[in-house]
């Protein structure tokens, strides 16, 4: 689809941050409260913004840790579908909370989260594995989160004045 430039800034602006009320998205994009009104309305309904979501940082909240692990899935893709067929079973799978298709060496890069290693190599041995097409299965688990989405995560060690510095 096909965006003006005004529309574009709006996905911007909203991306960064979509709390920011109506007033001032239209006054960093230089339009009107209107004009912004009808233009999210339309991105929605074009499912071009998909969701608004919040970044929460679980680990800070006692009981509510999770185990994430990324899992690199080799696949066999299956005539006439390719790998969506399947990729499709696995996104089925409420462990998942991610899935995408990749070059290299591994087909799809799954994100998983249980409330264990265990819950979550139960779900690689006996649901994943197990499906038809799935030839192997490398599995990362993740230890610390620095980053996320453009968000950096302090940890509770860090200063309040002291910000992490992250370099390319």
């Amino acid at each position: 689809m096909h965006l003006s430039s005004e529309e574009i800034e709006i996905l911007k602006i909203i991306e960064e941050n979509h709390k920011l009320p109506i007033e001032s998205i239209a006054l960093m994009a230089m339009c009107s409260e209107e004009t912004v009104k009808a233009a999210i309305e339309k991105l929605e309904q074009a499912q071009i913004i998909i969701s608004y979501p919040t970044l929460i940082d679980w680990s800070k909240v006692e009981g509510q840790e999770n185990v994430i692990a990324m899992i690199d899935v080799k696949v066999t893709p299956k005539r006439g579908v390719g790998f969506d067929e399947v990729a499709q079973r696995i996104g089925r799978f409420p462990e998942v909370t991610s899935l995408y298709l990749m070059s290299g060496a591994y087909d799809l890069s799954i994100t998983v989260e249980g409330k264990s290693m265990h819950q979550i190599s139960n779900f690689v041995s006996e649901k994943l594995s197990t499906i038809e097409n799935v030839i192997s299965t490398t599995t990362h688990f993740m230890l610390k989160k620095y980053k996320h989405d453009g968000v950096i995560f302090k940890s509770e060690n860090d200063d309040k004045d002291r910000r992490m510095v992250v370099t390319p």
